[in-house]
This record gives C-alpha cells, structure tokens and sequence, in this order.
C-alpha cells in the first residue's frame, strides 16, 4: 500500500534495535492475532527455546542477556509485521537501527524470519564474546554535533578506543570502546557544551572497531545462510543508502557490527525517497522519536500491541 498525502508518498517501515526490549512486549499480540502467535511458535522452534514466555515474563536480568535481547526483540517485530500484513499495509522501503536492521530484510523478503532469529541469537553471544574481560562502556552524547563528537573521540583515544557508534539524530551521537576513553571524552564533551551524557546499559561497545572479532564470526555464519534479493529498498547502517542485492546486504551485514550506525543520514535518505509516513514496528517508539527530530513534515506511527495498531490503522485510513 503507498500513501497518498501530497502525491504519490510512500510507507517506511522501521524497526528496533537492543534497548527496545521489555517485559511483556509482543504478549497482547501473540494473544490477539494467530499470524503473531504463529511467529512466536516459529522462533521457539528455530531456537528450542519458549521465546513467547520470556518476553511475556522475563525475568527481566534474562530478557536482558544479549543473546536473548536480540532474538527477543526480532521476534516480537516481525510478529507486529505480518499483523501489519495481514491487515494489507506493505512498505515502500524499510530500515532498522542496528539489530533492527534484521527485521527490515525480514520485511523486504531477503532474510527467511527462522534464518534471521538464530543468526542474531548467534550475533549476540559473538558480541558478548569479542570483549569479554575487557573494560568497557556506551553513552549517549546530547547536545553536540557529530563532527565535533568526532573530534573529541580523536582527543580521547590516547586513553584506548573510543568511537561513534551511533549517529541518531541532529544532537545525539552514541560513543562506545575502552571504558577509560570513554570517561575521557564524556569529560571532554561536557567541557565543550555537551547538554547530558547518558550512560547505556549494554553488554559491549557495540558498532566499534572492538567488534571485528564478532564480524570475522558472523561472516562464517552468514557462509551458510540464503540471502535472497530484496523485493523492496532497505536502507543500510553502515552506508544509508538503499540495497536490494543479495551480495551486497550480506557484505554489509558484517561490517555493521564494527562500524557506526547512521541512522540520521538512514532516515534523510527514506524522506528524499519519498516517505512520509514513518511506521514503528516493534516495542517502543524511540525510532519515531529521532525520526521527528531528523525530519520537518512526517507522520509517525507504531505498533507493538493491539492498541497500537488499531491507531495506526485508523491513521492510514485518513491518510487514504
């Protein structure tokens, strides 16, 4: 479905990433729509493991555990996907921030949904794996522009690695490496005017050079999984420009896990491509909220329960 606002206008479905997760995400729907449910049968299949239980119960330290995040927050949007299908609403190009990504390919038929639950069960416990012994930390930097969050990372980096790993939105850029250089610059950034620095609650610097290792583990993973053509655009972290060939996604796929998220840039390009209406698919909203921030003139939607939905639904029906 592509809608109708000022022309021909399309959807853009864009899907979470780790930080989304929360106890009893996904539950309402699985309870409410048998396409959801169905989902949630699949990834506990694929995983020999009750995924629905976990995100509906927690405990909350084990929904945590990156290796169960990562599949956990999939699932949970791909259940919200095909609700969204099943209702007739298709993208016109999609993305997702970080692992979010994985949901994006699911949705434009490149990824098989039981290849792409257990390749970031796998991706997860390969992230935990690349530092573990080693000291490190994510914060988010407010306030600053990216070019200058660059330069504090260059004067940082004499304390060990300190990198962007995450460009959000005009004034917020995520840094990640070597705990001490990331005090460093969180010191640094304050200095020069940086309005808050908030530290993340992650298990790994996560889209940083520290995670080659995780990249060289899951390159050997994706050796054996079927990537097809995407049917629609999907726009990547690592470059923001759209892909669709098979090669290329799985090419991208490996360097996303050690170079930063350019989910600012990501989402420039869907509104030069024609979205104007930007649906979450997934739990939360921190996407719609750093896509309000990046974009003037955009709608943006989400579904992670019933409710949700049916707003979102109503929505397009006035859109159309």
């Amino acid at each position: 479905m592509r809608v109708a606002l000022d022309g021909e206008l399309m959807i853009a479905f864009v899907f979470p990433g780790q930080g989304a997760q929360y106890v009893g995400m996904g539950r309402e729907m699985a309870k409410a729509f048998p396409e959801a449910m169905r989902v949630f049968e699949r990834a506990s299949e694929s995983l020999g493991m009750d995924l629905l239980r976990l995100c509906s119960e927690g405990p909350e330290e084990e929904l945590r555990r990156t290796e169960n995040t990562q599949p956990a927050i999939l699932t949970t949007s791909v259940a919200c996907l095909e609700v969204l299908r099943a209702s007739g609403i298709e993208p016109g190009v999609a993305a997702g921030l970080s692992l979010g990504e994985y949901g994006a390919l699911v949705a434009a038929g490149a990824l098989a949904f039981e290849d792409a639950v257990v390749l970031v069960r796998r991706r997860g416990e390969l992230m935990e794996e690349a530092t573990r012994g080693r000291e490190t930390s994510m914060v988010a930097v407010l306030g600053l522009d990216a070019g200058e969050v660059e330069r504090i990372c260059d004067v940082a980096s004499s304390a060990g690695v300190v990198e962007p790993a995450n460009f959000n939105c005009p004034g917020q850029v995520v840094i990640a490496g070597d705990a001490a250089a990331v005090r460093r610059a969180s010191e640094e950034a304050r200095a020069r005017g940086a309005r808050r620095i908030i530290p993340l609650s992650v298990s790994a610097p996560f889209h940083t050079t520290l995670m080659r290792p995780a990249a060289e583990g899951l390159a050997r993973e994706l050796e054996r999984v079927p990537i097809s053509d995407a049917r629609i655009p999907v726009v990547a972290n690592v470059t923001s420009k759209p892909v669709q060939k098979s090669e290329e996604i799985r090419k991208l796929l490996i360097a996303q896990v050690y170079t930063p998220v350019r989910w600012e840039e990501s989402v420039r390009q869907m509104g030069n491509m024609g979205a104007r209406v930007f649906v979450e698919v997934g739990p939360g909203t921190s996407l719609s909220s750093l896509i309000r921030k990046t974009l003037d003139g955009v709608h943006t939607l989400h579904v992670e329960d019933p409710r949700s939905l049916e707003e979102t639904l109503q929505a397009l029906r006035v859109f159309l």
